[in-house]
């Protein structure tokens, strides 16, 4: 699940594009963090057949993670939007990258489902099936999306068969994960050799950021607690484990065995008015913004 913050230079950003169904996949009840809602339809998206679609715990935590993530992360007042920019910008990098329509892609991570409505028209034409683990977010997401379907991305792992996918959407989410390792090597599994991988995240080296560090204050995007913000602006908590720079996205990809990494970028949603052209122009630099988009394709 993907989480973001709406409010002045808060934390994350994004909900990633999608609705879609998986196939052939069974419902019933989850490990790990109650009993399982979402189920199932369809033919031909590539869902491993007899498999649980809402077993475990997933793109939030990970089965192995604490059970006061998964509260957290099920916690209704948790934001699971952001602002449209990011969305847009990340539809159109997949839009070009496909190259033939009908292609299947899994939005690992689609949140309450308000980036759909955004993204859904410049991937017209494409199979989007919507994946996330957080009940709440699911529920919220069903009126937005045609299909949704709970999935991890480790423990069980996603209900897909390997190889089934051309795409994989994955926004917002990696900050969120106690082992960000293992959900590259599900994601890699489900994709095709040649699949898209398609990930953003908050960049921890952002232009404000820099400028905080030297302040001696805390990263915007950085958390030291669950419970309340320490040292940062922004108000609202959204659960960030971890935070790349670019050069750091870079690397962390191609050693999980994607190839022809490329790094753009995007603005923050929540960065203040007076200051919001400044982050727009700091796109051009990606190192330096707000948002980090990651274009990879499965080696």
């Amino acid at each position: 699940m993907d989480t973001g913050s709406g409010t002045d230079m808060g934390a994350g950003a994004g909900t990633s594009t999608g609705g879609g169904t998986s196939t052939g996949a069974s419902t019933g009840t989850g490990g790990g963090a109650g009993t399982s809602t979402g189920t199932s339809a369809g033919t031909d998206t590539g869902a491993t057949p007899g498999a649980d679609t809402t077993s475990g715990v997933g793109t939030g935590t990970g089965a192995g993670g604490p059970a006061g993530l998964r509260d957290f992360y099920e916690n209704p007042a948790v934001p699971v939007a952001s602002g449209d920019a990011r969305s847009r910008r990340q539809a159109r990098l997949l839009a070009a990258a496909l190259d033939r329509p009908g292609a299947l892609v899994l939005d690992v991570g689609c949140g309450d489902g308000t980036a759909a409505a955004v993204a859904g028209p410049i991937l017209a034409g494409h199979r989007i099936v919507g994946v996330d683990w957080s009940h709440d977010a699911l529920r919220r997401a069903r009126p937005r999306m045609s299909h949704v379907v709970r999935g991890e991305v480790d423990g069980g792992g996603l209900p897909f068969a390997d190889g089934c996918a051309d795409a994989v959407l994955f926004s917002e989410v990696i900050e969120h994960l106690v082992d960000p390792d293992r959900a590259m090597d599900e994601l890699r599994r489900v994709l095709r050799p040649g699949g898209h991988l398609m990930l953003s995240t908050p960049n921890l080296a952002a232009w404000y950021n820099r400028a905080l560090l030297l302040a001696g204050r805390q990263p915007v995007f950085s958390e030291v607690s669950l419970r309340g913000i320490h040292g940062r602006p922004g108000t609202e908590v959204v659960g960030h484990l971890r935070l790349f720079t670019a050069r750091a996205l870079r690397s962390f990809l191609r050693s999980a065995g994607f190839e022809d990494v490329r790094v753009s970028a995007a603005p923050f949603h929540g960065v203040p008015r007076g200051l919001r052209l400044i982050d727009r122009a700091a796109c051009a630099v990606p190192s330096a913004a707000s948002i980090l988009l990651a274009h990879a394709r499965r080696g």
